[in-house]
């Protein structure tokens, strides 16, 4: 693999829901390889989303058998960094053999765990101790979870690790968890990046459960001979500690803490927006997420849970085989506002800032003269204005100067502009927006010693960022405003509707 002009490349693995994503980057942040393989998802029960960690080890070695031989006579790899879903639980018995299927970020068996953990630390405290309340999807509950429904199991439990810590230790055979991953479990004080044993000992938890806690750029260990040999690279090279993915993603797109009024804004199936800040300060009622970065600082991150599946949904329901291109051409020739229709975007609940998963979705105010273009222009405002409400509740402890806008929803021009209005922040638009893979690959730069440290590394990397022009629309406020109006009614009918079984 070492050529005589070979340049050193660090190896970035993404370890999502769907696959794995796996990609090359040089010195400057250049990606000169990639490669990815899809896992299986399984949903036993309602509610329930699991995976075999297992499928993660094979998925990664066939992506990286398959990158390594683009990189042989050009490039030597001098680090490899993985990133990764965050809040998963992989247990393990003393021997470190897998005790079960892994529940997911998005899995949502936890209700009665949750109450559990609130009960025994009061929801405030939780939020300054950890930045979170109890959630169903973290990591702690799904350990208190198992403790109460397969005591068994819980029984020869001897460490639990998050997905990428799992791949960590497959490739080096040492167990360690990183800041930005770790803040994701809910035990982890923010203030000391350590774990709060107050929180583990009311839960009658021992913090020996959990891995070690590690900046995320320093060296886990050594890639093992074993998968050295199963991939065709050369054993010894440095493995660090790595990223949760949406940390990870910040590195990619160069988003700092040590900038922190830039951050962005993703438009995917869910919508995320995330703000850096300095120091750990939780919004009081833990309304958006407040994580670690791994670059030292911290990061809120608040999630719109069905942003671009809103219009997936509408396409897929009620305008099958209309290509996307012609609904948003419709909502382009519909005036701003949408002659007073509204979308509440709840189709599956709503994460921040409500944290309700009882809410749903439904279009107020329609009429005889409203169109499909009526109802494509209504969708699209109002993602942009539960966004809105998640920057609100930010914008009093990290006001959000810039955001740096990705995901597919942003190809479209109309959409971006509502997004800009609505936020009234400036928006600009990357160059690339390769994601957590790149970003791990950057902290694996620095593990390696090409740079001093990761503000260095950030400022080498970060991709170029254009301004995107948006003609202000002060109309827009008005149908905030309806907006607003409208969450009562939607709130109120969910709550009745769940009171009396429907």
């Amino acid at each position: 693999m070492k050529g005589i002009m070979s340049k050193p490349v660090s190896i970035g693995i993404d370890l999502g829901t769907s696959g794995v994503k796996i990609m090359a980057v040089t010195k400057d942040g250049s990606s000169v390889a990639e490669a990815s393989a899809s896992y299986p998802l399984f949903t036993p029960h309602p509610g329930w989303t699991e995976q075999n960690p297992t499928d993660w080890l094979e998925g990664t070695k066939s992506a990286l058998k398959t990158l390594i031989p683009q990189l042989e006579g050009k490039f030597e790899v001098v680090a490899i960094g993985v990133a990764g879903q965050m809040h998963g639980a992989v247990f393990l018995d003393a021997k470190m053999n897998v005790l079960r299927p892994a529940p997911l970020w998005n899995d949502q068996r936890t209700g009665a765990a949750c109450t559990e953990i609130e009960a025994a630390i009061p929801r405030l405290e939780l939020i300054q101790r950890t930045g979170n309340p109890a959630v169903t999807g973290f990591q702690l509950p799904k350990l208190v979870w198992l403790r109460q429904a397969e005591p068994d199991v819980y029984a020869r439990v001897r460490h639990v690790l998050l997905p990428k810590d799992y791949l960590n230790f497959a490739l080096t055979g040492v167990i360690a968890a990183d800041p930005s991953d770790a803040s994701g479990v809910g035990a982890l004080n923010l203030a000391s990046r350590t774990w709060d044993t107050d929180i583990l000992s009311a839960l009658k938890l021992d913090s020996s459960l959990f891995p070690t806690v590690q900046p995320s750029h320093s060296v886990v260990g050594g890639l093992s001979d074993t998968w050295a040999l199963e991939t065709g690279l050369p054993a010894g090279i440095p493995v660090v500690a790595g990223a949760g993915d949406n940390a990870g993603a910040q590195i990619g797109l160069g988003v700092s803490s040590a900038r922190p009024g830039v951050g962005s804004v993703s438009l995917g199936t869910s919508g995320v927006i995330v703000v850096p800040l300095e120091q750990p300060i939780a919004e009081p009622n833990g309304r958006v997420h407040l994580f670690c970065h791994a670059d030292g600082g911290y990061f809120f991150l608040g999630c719109t849970l069905s942003a671009a599946g809103s219009l997936q949904w509408f396409r897929d329901t009620l305008a099958k085989d209309v290509p996307f291109d012609e609904l948003m051409l419709e909502a382009g020739n519909v005036a701003s506002g949408s002659e007073g229709l509204v979308w509440m975007p709840y189709l599956a609940g709503e994460r921040s800032p409500h944290l309700d998963p009882n809410l749903r979705g439904s279009w107020l105010g329609l009429s005889l003269a409203h169109t499909r273009g009526h109802m494509t222009r209504a969708i699209l405002e109002g993602v942009a204005f539960s966004l809105r409400d998640t920057l609100e509740v930010m914008n009093p402890i990290a006001k959000a100067n810039k955001l740096l806008t990705v995901g597919g929803g942003t190809r479209s021009s109309l959409w971006q502009a509502i997004i800009g209005n609505a936020l009234g922040v400036p928006l600009e638009k990357p160059a690339l927006e390769e994601g957590p893979a790149r970003g791990a690959a950057i902290l694996g730069l620095v593990g390696a010693g090409l740079y001093a440290n990761v503000a260095t590394a950030l400022a080498a990397t970060a991709p170029q960022s254009a301004l995107v022009e948006i003609a202000r629309d002060s109309t827009l406020e008005a149908a905030y405003d309806n907006f607003k109006h409208g969450f009562a009614a939607v709130k109120g009918f969910s709550n009745s509707s769940n009171q009396t079984g429907v």
